[in-house]
């Protein structure tokens, strides 16, 4: 589902040059149906297009001592995080690119049953890697866990409407350990990219997920893509006994495989046509 709102009949408009600190935030909704039923577990992604994370200054503008919460580098970070290093004379806290432009719209889903709007619960726990969320990205460490004292003596990042430890009020969810946060801040490879939103999980074997029919969306538009062409959509996905669709795999394989026989073919022409040539040279005497 496309929200970026630049048709003019879309109803997410309206925001299309929304600014990252508009407040209140514009908010639109776009209905949809879905025309088969989902009967297993469903991850909702945010797809971003025309977003480079792979710009090599890109990359490099965080610093990962800070984000497994070492408390010298919180109070000074890397010079890589420049110009998102300080502001106004404190350190930012998380300093660098990456976390200054993270993806910040909210996103909520219901189903339509008779014009009554039922809710899907969103499960906001469990999307980022293990490793990520208990070995990469740690929390300052000092007396007490009021994470507020914690980084007490830092700003947050410029685009960001509030500070890093007011991301989640669940206290294993907030700071550097956000989740939201860790999925954005490992980077992708390809301009056109989504990120794991949400889980839905399947609560009853005898119904599906989410059934066939009407749901709407509403989307608090808070993240500005239409000054660099950039789309936005909303992917509801699920997987099966193979797994989930991802082509990018097939089409590498094709790929690959295509250009190996092409090469095997020019070879084999090749050696045919001068291989059995003399190649030995009689001296004369």
């Amino acid at each position: 589902i496309d929200y970026t709102g630049t048709d003019p009949s879309s109803p997410c408009f309206k925001c299309l040059n929304v600014s990252w600190d508009s407040t209140p935030p514009c908010t639109c909704t776009i209905n949809f149906t879905l025309e088969h039923s989902f009967e297993s577990n469903v991850f909702m992604y945010y797809g971003l297009s025309n977003f480079y994370q792979n710009h090599r200054r890109y990359v490099k503008s965080r610093d990962d001592s800070q984000l497994n919460g070492d408390n010298s580098s919180l109070l000074n970070p890397s010079k890589e995080c420049e110009p998102y290093r300080t502001n106004e004379d404190k350190p930012i806290a998380p300093c660098g690119a990456i976390a200054n432009s993270m993806f910040n719209d909210t996103l909520e889903l219901y189903r339509i049953d008779n014009d009554t709007r039922i809710p899907i619960t969103l499960i906001k726990k469990g999307i980022a890697w293990w490793t990520d969320k208990n070995v990469k990205f740690r929390n300052p460490t000092g007396d007490g866990n009021n994470l507020t004292a914690l980084f007490q003596g830092t700003t947050k990042p410029v685009n960001w409407p509030k500070p890093v430890y007011m991301l989640d009020s669940e206290p294993d969810n907030n700071g550097f350990i956000n989740e939201d946060f860790i999925v954005w801040m490992r980077t992708a490879a390809l301009p056109t990219f989504r990120k794991l939103y949400r889980l839905i999980e399947r609560k009853d074997n005898m119904q599906p997920t989410l059934q066939a029919g009407k749901y709407s969306l509403d989307i608090a538009y808070n993240y500005p893509v239409h000054s660099f062409d950039g789309r936005k959509r909303m992917i509801l996905s699920t997987i099966s006994w193979m797994g989930g669709k991802n082509p990018f795999l097939g089409i590498a394989y094709i790929t690959v495989g295509s250009i190996c026989f092409f090469l095997g073919v020019v070879l084999l022409i090749i050696h045919h046509k001068y291989g059995n040539r003399n190649t030995s040279a009689d001296i004369p005497n």
